[in-house]
């Protein structure tokens, strides 16, 4: 099964009020692990870049001026996605961003279905956790120490790990069934020395009189 992990960085938190996608980041796995392909795009916002924006993801205004537009990259994009599943953490920021760019240039929008929120899944496992993309690599000891700031592929790169661990780490649908077949072999059981059982006086006694009661019980041949 294919899925896309995605992410994107903004200029804020409401594009309504004129805010933009700057990144978009995008991871291909299939069952559950990335196979290496991806999407990755900075954009020209054509606005300024809020501080607190550029607290977050460190992208400037300088940085993005000489990038794309949407409109330049959105049939590259749509074509990297198909129609598969989009995998992302808080689903309704993405792809409430993304639709509106969608909407801006003509475009259809994305159907809400098609996303599979990791952080509802975190928060049904772990009611009451933190249940950032931080703090989900913290407990999966998936390592985000270049995490310095948020940047849209470095972020699916470590949300496509931490997909695999809210879905049941590597063992889910991979070397299990290896494992079981191994296990079923004959020649690949282990070597066990012979065991000696000892066998009460009590029942010694019990199966002798039991052999008496028998006509011609084999155990007297």
């Amino acid at each position: 099964m294919r899925e896309i992990v995605l992410d994107t960085e903004t200029t804020g938190f409401d594009p309504k009020s004129g805010d933009r996608v700057v990144e978009i980041g995008a991871v291909e796995v299939v069952h559950k692990l990335a196979t290496g392909g991806y999407f990755h795009r900075y954009l020209n916002p054509e606005r300024d870049m809020p501080e607190d924006a550029f607290k977050v993801h460190g992208l400037s205004s300088d940085f993005l001026a000489d990038k794309p537009v949407f409109k330049d990259v959105a049939d590259d994009f749509l074509a990297f996605i198909g129609d598969s599943p989009l995998v992302i953490h808080n689903a309704a920021f993405d792809m409430r961003f993304l639709n509106h760019e969608l909407k801006a240039v003509g475009y259809a929008p994305i159907a809400a279905e098609r996303a599979v929120d990791t952080l509802l899944i975190a928060q049904k496992k772990f009611p009451g956790s933190p249940n950032s993309l931080d703090a989900l690599c913290r407990r999966f000891e998936v390592d985000g120490s270049a995490r310095v700031r948020h940047g849209a592929l470095l972020d699916c790169e470590l949300l496509a790990e931490v997909y695999l661990h809210l879905c049941g780490g590597r063992q889910v649908g991979l070397d299990l069934a290896v494992r079981a077949r191994r296990r079923a072999s004959p020649d690949e059981r282990p070597f066990r020395e012979a065991r000696d059982f000892p066998v009460a006086e009590a029942e010694l006694r019990a199966h002798a009189a039991f052999v008496a009661t028998l006509k011609n019980p084999i155990w007297n041949t």
